[in-house]
């Protein structure tokens, strides 16, 4: 088991990294998803770690930013991860949808107020924290999107191979 779990930690890792570096949409990516899979799936751990070394091996390669800013993307997808161990119990796909879009607005809100908090794009008052918000949307939609693509992929091929390897004993054990 412990194995299973390290190749499924190292695809998922990769899929991360790769998924950042690659070319694509701005906020689409796997992250949360393989956040809340791999507290569904993997534990508390691994929840964490992963998503988090995803990000760091990612930033190793793409370079780092301002470090309050990091910490909390970091933290954010160390949160989505926690979230997937509380919903592990009442997982359904109502479940693992909605945990997914409360991720997304999760890190919304987490990482768009530390860019106004830390950062000096905008001024600190509520003005400030206002246009910090409006002006992320158009990143929020794609964040959205992706959470929900990915998360779909994730938990739906897992759950997929799932029910074919029942189906499979099932017809060996009827023959």
């Amino acid at each position: 088991m412990l194995k299973r779990k390290i190749l499924i930690s190292v695809i998922l890792i990769i899929l991360g990294v790769v998924t950042r570096i690659l070319p694509h949409p701005f906020n689409f990516a796997p992250l949360a998803g393989i956040a809340l899979f791999s507290g569904v799936y993997l534990g508390a751990v691994y929840a964490v770690a992963i998503p988090v070394g995803s990000m760091f091996a990612g930033d190793v390669v793409l370079g780092f930013y301002e470090l309050p800013i990091m910490i909390s993307v970091y933290a954010s997808y160390a949160l989505i991860g926690l979230i997937g161990l509380l919903i592990k119990k009442h997982k359904s796909v109502e479940i693992v949808l909605g945990s997914s879009l409360l991720s997304s607005f999760l890190f919304f809100f987490f990482t768009n107020g530390a860019v106004w908090f830390f950062g000096t794009w905008y001024d600190h008052n509520l003005q400030g924290l206002t246009d910090a918000f409006i002006l992320a949307l158009p990143f929020f939609r794609n964040t959205v999107v992706g959470d929900l693509f990915y998360t779909s992929i994730l938990f739906g091929s897992l759950e997929t191979v799932r029910f074919l390897f029942r189906n499979r004993k099932l017809s060996k054990a009827i023959s």
